[in-house]
């Protein structure tokens, strides 16, 4: 494995070569920071790991997109101080891992092993195979990813974003209803789609969006879809509270999203062989089947990795070595307060944060309250 250290981070790669020997892995590591090795490294052969920090100018930017470019297969894991997070939105997208500054060595091995392993996760023959045997994805949450790109200009305007969703009637009729539901209403009935934008709020708008798109099944009952949706957005509230900024919201992108295996046929066969009338017990196996499939339709659709692997994991935090609490571990704490399951106490002593749960479970029972409140 040949890893790049781009920018500002290249005093610490003599660091990085003695963690990497430590550990007995035969990586080898080069920096570049001027234009010139940007335009050189972009030619090179095998480039599996792209490591950088927040570019400085344009030039060093648009040098580090050409770079990206000329090797999409390269895990990427961008590096920012507190406070950059807001600053590299863009780019936060298009990385698999976020670390800290000044880089931890110790840390960066442990995320590219983490994606390393993931990769494996959603290269098993036997889930392609089985996602294979489906005639028909369900399709890219198209007007969710429309949303995404006009909300990245801040001056966007709720008549912009309102006429965006007044183009699929349906989704505007579903944003509607789950804006006047319990779990959103405020006791006044909203009858236009543009002050359902505006009593939401865009983040929020844009997670009902993704619900009302994504988590929408024509095999499904209105009662179980409504339920599922219900679920998700809890979900996604609940994980975007246990983390700040831009982790935040891919964290309440992953929430919602976390079941969204259970839509795929061959993810659910096995379920629809055992059904006999009582209600199932639950099953580790299944639920990690229904999350890995969930995680390889969120690759198809593009979806950011932090997202694709918090779907992943989300019965195995530990699985993803991260080397602290983020997008997986939230989801995971979230989606298991949620649905009654058991929380991972060790995982969560592990990354230092086994103490915020208790009040990580009175916000969900006051989450829960709310979604029952008329």
């Amino acid at each position: 494995m040949l890893i790049l250290i781009c920018g500002e981070e290249s005093a610490r790669v003599d660091e990085l070569r003695e963690t990497l020997s430590d550990f007995g892995l035969d990586w080898k590591v080069e920096a570049i920071e001027s234009a010139a090795q940007y335009a050189e490294a972009a030619g090179r052969e095998h480039v599996e790991a792209l490591v950088s920090t927040l570019p400085r100018d344009e030039a060093r930017g648009q040098a580090l997109a050409e770079l990206r470019a000329a090797h999409p297969g390269a895990v990427r894991i961008m590096l920012l101080e507190p406070g950059q997070g807001d600053d590299a939105l863009h780019l936060l997208d298009r990385a698999h891992r976020v670390l800290r500054r000044p880089m931890d060595p110790i840390g960066l091995v442990d995320a590219l092993e983490s994606v390393m392993e993931l990769r494996e996760v959603l290269d098993n023959p036997e889930l392609k195979q089985a996602i294979g045997r489906i005639e028909t994805l369900p399709a890219p949450p198209r007007l969710y990813l429309e949303l995404v790109r006009l909300m990245r200009d801040p001056e966007v305007s709720m008549a912009a974003v309102s006429e965006l969703l007044a183009r699929d009637p349906a989704i505007a009729a579903r944003v509607l209803r789950l804006c006047n539901s319990a779990y959103f209403s405020a006791g006044r009935e909203v009858t236009d789609i543009r002050a359902a934008s505006t009593r939401l709020g865009l983040q929020t708008l844009r997670q009902v969006v993704l619900a009302s798109e994504a988590l929408a099944h024509d095999e499904m009952d209105e009662a179980e879809r409504e339920a599922m949706q219900a679920r998700a957005l809890q979900v996604s509230q609940l994980a975007s509270r246990f983390l700040g900024g831009s982790s935040a919201e891919l964290a309440a992108t992953a929430g919602l999203l976390a079941e969204v295996g259970r839509l795929l046929p061959a993810a659910n066969q096995e379920d629809a062989d055992e059904e006999g009338g009582e209600a199932a017990e639950p099953d580790p196996a299944a639920d990690q089947q229904h999350a890995s499939a969930g995680a390889y339709l969120l690759g198809l659709w593009g979806l950011p990795d932090p997202i694709v692997e918090a779907v992943a994991f989300q019965y195995g935090p530990r699985r993803t070595r991260t080397g602290g609490f983020w997008v997986t571990g939230a989801v995971h704490v979230a989606s298991a307060l949620v649905n009654g399951t058991e929380v991972d106490t060790e995982y969560l002593r592990s990354v230092g944060q086994l103490d915020k749960l208790p009040r990580w479970q009175e916000l969900a029972e006051n989450s829960a309250g709310t979604g029952r409140a008329a």
